[in-house]
């Protein structure tokens, strides 16, 4: 997991290197590109692969890499198992209540 992480936090750090905006495009980028590519070999491969690779990968990398990927594959998870109230109330947990958090937390540090 710590080796995973070591590659996924260099991967965000360069793409945040390359892409300097007044918008937050680097996190856009890197949110897209690990939902996509953590989707894709989640479903694609991810029952064939060995326990050890498996967590190096998802919870190492892109772990690191940014962790829009595990909510979005948790959330596909609820949507494919028919559970889509489930699914609704994982986004606007994850979007409303996070932001409201980091909103909380600007302001305890602003005391």
């Amino acid at each position: 997991v710590a080796a995973g992480g070591a590659i996924g936090a260099v991967l965000r750090y360069s793409v945040y290197r390359m892409i300097e905006s007044d918008f937050p495009w680097a996190t856009f980028i890197v949110n897209i590109t690990g939902c996509v590519l953590a989707s894709f070999l989640m479903f694609r491969y991810g029952l064939d692969m060995q326990n050890t690779f498996r967590t190096f990968l998802f919870v190492g990398i892109f772990g690191a890499f940014t962790t829009m990927s595990t909510f979005s594959i948790d959330t596909v998870n609820l949507i494919a198992d028919g559970s889509a109230t489930a699914a609704l109330f994982n986004i606007v947990l994850n979007s409303v209540v996070c932001v409201a958090g980091a909103l909380l937390g600007r302001w305890l540090a602003l005391l």
